[in-house]
């Protein structure tokens, strides 16, 4: 079974810092992209940050800055490192990737979710 498995989320004080941690495991042949979403209460789904296999990376406006996204190909895991966190960044955060799967078939994938609160 191909899937994303999460952890590190919490609560935190405003100026506060966490580092959330995404593993992909199944048979994947590869990953093009992974990153991270994030849902808010009463809003839809956003990207975070996403890095693609050339490394490039993306982030959203409001975390420029404040969140770091680094991935390691060889255990297959992405982590994002959140900083000067603010009670705006509250939501739940869901890893995201793009793979191949064992017959190169394109698979989306998401993780269960990991509550971030910051609290002011």
């Amino acid at each position: 079974q191909v899937q994303l498995v999460e952890s590190g989320g919490g609560v935190v004080q405003a100026g506060g810092s966490l580092r959330l941690s995404c593993t992909a495991s199944g048979s994947i042949l590869s990953i093009n992209a992974m990153g991270w979403y994030r849902q808010a209460p009463g809003k839809q789904r956003e990207l975070v940050a996403s890095e693609n296999t050339g490394g490039n990376t993306l982030y959203t406006d409001s975390v420029k800055g404040r969140f770091t996204l680094s991935r390691d190909n060889g255990k297959r895991a992405a982590y994002l490192e959140m900083n000067s966190l603010q009670p705006d960044d509250t939501a739940v955060y869901y890893c995201h990737a793009e793979v191949h799967g064992s017959g190169w078939n394109l698979l989306e994938l998401w993780g269960q979710g990991t509550l971030v609160t910051v609290s002011s």
